[in-house]
């Protein structure tokens, strides 16, 4: 990492906060002197002012809404900034807290609005997030766990909560501002004064075209994983032991394992695998153990638990089949071979992309992929920070119409691996933004500047009207917000 020091002013350190909140393994609870009260608590609640650090392990500093903020979180926040070569401006011991503090009133509206995440959200997050760790070391699953002294199953349960907070800080954010729009004559109103020189500079953007061949699993690994689930099967309804704990013994999937295979809540269909809802969906008695379901995700049992209306409880045990090297090989000299039939002319990247590749995302479309914006707009452009980090690679060594070798990639959504090949289909070098050329990024600007102002604001009011409790030795702190000394 660079030693290059970033200093942040108040909403840019918001975000960093945001980022190493959740990536540090930030946990709450009430440990040491410190005793979590909710809105409207007694004024008997109190956190010591001076606590004797000989006698302290923790300490809950800060108490917002009921979410409280520990010592440890302040502490754990300031040494991740540092290995990042974040400066913080003003105190860090005011500074710190204060951000970790406007991420819990999000939470705290968040429960007030019932904003809801599915567990499979929550794996996906984590996976993207432990993916990510992986290639940076270099795809070695080994080292990951050798840096971070601890397993991947490990890794997997420490991130779980955190990424659970981040997403639903992320739904409250995006439903706060979901109303908020900006028309063309905004857009152009914000720009026609600004010179030429401070106009917003913008990034290369990419289109990207892929073919990708998921590597076939052999059927003696299908076999003995329905071996596995077949005896797992047996083995709640003989009364041998519980389908909850088998879930924690051995369930692959991460977001529902360490709760005994149980899904978040009472979940719809909209909000599940539609072959699981299907199955799901038709259990009537909770003794009964599903058949064996199959779906993107490996294969599944599951378990009613209990319906309410038009939704079930259900928990589960996920089974990922494993893939061999040679399988792996196999699908990347398939690929191999249709790009360079494609180079030699025998057909083209669209034709190739629409009939011969496994990526129901995007083979509809010729292989084109599409990015999601925040405000749900769907484009072809992709900053290269928004690319999977395998294909941002690939496509920094390519030219406009080049195609790619093969190479392995993680499906973000599923967590198998694929293997891809892909085309640069456009590059728009970075330049100053026009109306005529950039109308939809300019719009961008100006929209998430009126969020920007929106989210602010509500902060502000929010600050008045949520319980908070601040450690008597945090009072004195120049915050950027006022309102949280009472």
């Amino acid at each position: 990492m660079a030693n290059n020091k970033i200093k942040l002013t108040g909403k840019a350190a918001l975000w960093l906060v945001a980022s190493v909140f959740f990536t540090v393994g930030v946990s709450a609870g009430t440990i040491g002197n410190g005793i979590v009260g909710g809105q409207g608590a007694d004024d008997s609640t109190s956190v010591e002012a001076e606590p004797n650090p000989a006698s302290v392990v923790d300490e809950v500093i800060w108490v917002v809404g009921d979410e409280p903020i520990l010592l440890s979180d302040v502490e754990n926040t300031r040494l991740q900034a540092e290995l990042e070569g974040v400066k913080w401006q003003g105190n860090p011991d005011c500074t710190i807290p204060e951000q970790i503090a406007v991420q819990k009133l999000f939470l705290h509206q968040a429960a007030i609005d019932s904003i809801e995440v599915s567990e499979s959200d929550v794996a996906q997050s984590v996976e993207r997030q432990i993916n990510m760790w992986i290639q940076m070391v270099g795809g070695d699953r080994e080292k990951l766990e050798e840096y971070k002294n601890m397993s991947i199953s490990e890794l997997r349960q420490t991130l779980h909560d955190d990424f659970r907070d981040r997403l639903l800080i992320d739904r409250e954010r995006e439903q706060l501002v979901s109303d908020l729009t900006v028309s063309p004559a905004d857009v152009r109103r914000y720009f026609s004064e600004m010179p030429e020189d401070s106009l917003p500079i913008i990034p290369t953007e990419v289109e990207v075209q892929i073919i990708t061949r998921t590597p076939k699993v052999e059927q003696s690994e299908i076999d003995r994983i329905k071996e596995e689930l077949r005896d797992y099967t047996e083995r709640v309804t003989s009364g041998k032991t519980s389908f909850a704990t088998l879930a924690r013994l051995y369930s692959d999937d991460p977001g529902t394992a360490r709760q005994g295979g149980e899904l978040e809540g009472y979940v719809g269909r909209g909000m599940l695998d539609p072959t699981f809802a299907n199955v799901a969906f038709n259990l009537t008695d909770p003794n009964k153990i599903s058949k064996i379901v199959e779906t993107e995700f490996g294969f599944h049992i599951i378990q009613l638990i209990d319906k309410r209306g038009d939704k079930i409880k259900v928990r589960h045990i996920l089974k990922k089949p494993k893939v061999t090297n040679e399988a792996i090989s196999f699908a990347s000299s398939q690929l191999d071979s249709i790009a360079d039939e494609i180079r030699a002319g025998k057909f083209t990247f669209d034709q190739a992309a629409t009939f011969m590749s496994d990526d129901k995302d995007t083979r509809n479309n010729n292989g084109l992929m599409a990015n999601r914006m925040d405000d749900g707009r769907m484009t072809s452009r992709f900053q290269m920070r928004n690319l999977p980090s395998e294909i941002a690679r690939v496509v920094d060594t390519l030219k406009v119409g080049q195609v790619s070798a093969p190479f392995q990639m993680i499906n973000e959504k599923n967590g198998k691996t694929v293997c891809a090949v892909i085309m640069l289909k456009n590059r728009i070098d970075t330049h100053r933004a026009t109306i005529a050329e950039d109308f939809q990024a300019m719009r961008d600007i100006v929209l998430a500047k009126r969020r920007e102002e929106f989210i602010d604001n509500w902060i502000k009011n929010k600050i008045k009207t949520t319980y908070v409790r601040i450690n008597d030795r945090y009072k004195g702190c120049d915050f950027q917000y006022e309102g949280w000394v009472r």
